[in-house]
Order: structure tokens, then sequence, then C-alpha cells
């Protein structure tokens, strides 16, 4: 029995361990796809479905309002009803709205976390250790089997958003698709916020 009991807490999984096995399949060499839907709480106000290609810290994202292009750096958004072109800088919170996968760069400074099992998925709770980080809690609910997540919620002063991702899958993206072509849209307003 104390055998038993010795090893038992040594093949538990840590949350960290689950956070870090995510993000490696998130973060796949050749990158990935996914649909998405974000649903927010009054303040932040923002409701969309669409589809996400991510490689690295580079995304693509597609909504029926918007097409979004981030290298890494700078962002492009490309706002369909008014037919302009935001670009700017994007904040970690900015980043966060927009792409679900950016947990995977944030969870490593500044969080602590917890980690329980429900059902057959990980649920995995960060509370940052600074007041003054933007995003104050997240949530991560991770396939066991699979390590690919399902749904992030996160909470800021403004308020609650919630991420559905469906449709996880490794795939190879070219770079040039997080990059906008100007070609592209040549009607657009290009507006400069940086």
């Amino acid at each position: 029995m104390l055998l038993l009991a010795a090893v038992m807490p040594s093949q538990a999984q840590t949350a960290r361990e689950v956070l870090d096995k995510t993000a490696a399949v998130v973060s796949a060499k050749d990158g990935v796809r996914a649909n998405f839907s974000i649903k927010s709480s009054k303040g932040v106000n923002l409701n969309a479905t669409g589809t996400i290609f991510v490689k690295g810290k580079k995304f693509h994202a597609t909504t029926p309002q918007a097409t979004i292009w981030f290298d890494g750096k700078t962002m492009w958004t490309y706002i369909k009803k008014n037919d302009e072109v935001n670009v700017t800088t994007p904040t970690e919170t900015q980043l966060a709205t927009i792409n679900p996968y950016n947990f995977i760069y944030m969870y490593k400074n500044g969080y602590s976390y917890t980690l329980e099992k429900v059902g057959k998925n990980y649920y995995v709770r960060l509370y940052a250790k600074d007041k003054k980080k933007n995003i104050q809690e997240m949530s991560i609910t991770v396939a066991q089997k699979s390590y690919t997540p399902s749904q992030i919620t996160y909470k800021t002063a403004k308020g609650v958003t919630a991420i559905d991702i469906t449709n996880f899958k490794v795939t190879a993206q070219p770079d040039a698709i997080f990059c906008f072509n100007s070609k592209d849209f040549p009607t657009a307003e290009f507006i400069d916020l940086r």
C-alpha cells in the first residue's frame, strides 16, 4: 500500500505539464487550423464565429464581419462593412481576445494554476499573480487524450469572454497567409493606428 501511495502522486499530471503539452500541440511546427465561437459578457461586446489558422505567434482569422492577419508583430484588421483596414501593434489582451491560442505564451509568466479532471477533459485554471495584469483569470478545457483545447474562458476588468474551439487540425500553413496583401483590397481605406 505504501509503495502504491508513493508511486501514484508521481504519475499524476500537474497543471503546468498539461499546459506545456497543450502548448506543444497548438504550436505545431507547420501550423494548425480550427473553427471558433466567441461570446462575451456585457462590457466587452464581442460575439463572433469563424476560422483561425495559427503558426507560432502568427495567426489569420476570418469571421463574417472581419478578416485579421497577425505576423507576430503587426496586426491588420479588414472590416468588411466599412471597407477599411486598421493596422495596430496589439496588446496581450487584444491578442487573447482575437486569438484563442494566445494562452500558450501567457501562462508561462505571472500566473499560478490549478488542475482538475472533468470527464474526459482536464480543466486548468490560471490566476494572475500581479493584480495589474489585464487578464486576471483564465480557464482552459483540454482533451485528456489529445491535449487539444476545446474551450478557453478569461476574465478582465470589462467582463468574461468564452471561446469554444472545434475542428482542430494540425495542417501546414504558408507564411504568406499571416500578412495583409493590399493588392487583394484595392478600394479599402488604410488606417494606421500604431
